[in-house]
């Protein structure tokens, strides 16, 4: 896996030792040499899920400030195809930040995804119905 986006859950459970799959994900980034993209939903979405003490959520900063991934920006088109997934996918459903990632998959070409989502991103295509590649498979 080159390059790849980055979801809300492997964050969180790489920078939480209590998460459940801390132990894998902290193996996967370690081994990972590719390059991961990732949405600002995504990360508000972590920081939140850290909580609202400021010691817990400053490694989900820190963790883009070193360089652990690349922060893409929305811009109005992703926006837009983000809001237009939503509707799509209303029924599985899609929230903000997964819909930010498969515009972001339209948008970039990458399809190979970093998630514990995988009811979701079974589920979702990225254009024309290409599917994802889900790590950890």
């Amino acid at each position: 896996m080159a390059d790849a986006l980055l979801d809300t859950g492997p964050l969180v459970a790489l920078l939480n030792r209590s998460e459940r799959n801390h132990r894998w994900c902290r193996e996967f980034f370690q081994g990972f040499r590719g390059r991961l993209l990732t949405t600002e939903p995504v990360l508000t979405e972590a920081v939140y899920l850290l909580g609202s003490n400021v010691t817990n959520q400053k490694p989900a900063l820190d963790f883009f400030l070193q360089g652990g991934a690349e922060l893409v920006p929305l811009t109005p088109s992703l926006l837009k195809r983000a809001a237009t997934l939503m509707a799509k996918y209303a029924d599985v459903p899609m929230d903000f930040a997964d819909a930010t990632l498969v515009a972001l998959a339209e948008e970039s070409g990458i399809c190979d995804v970093l998630t514990l989502d995988r009811r979701g991103f079974t589920v979702y295509r990225a254009g024309k119905n290409k599917g994802f590649r889900i790590a950890p498979e």
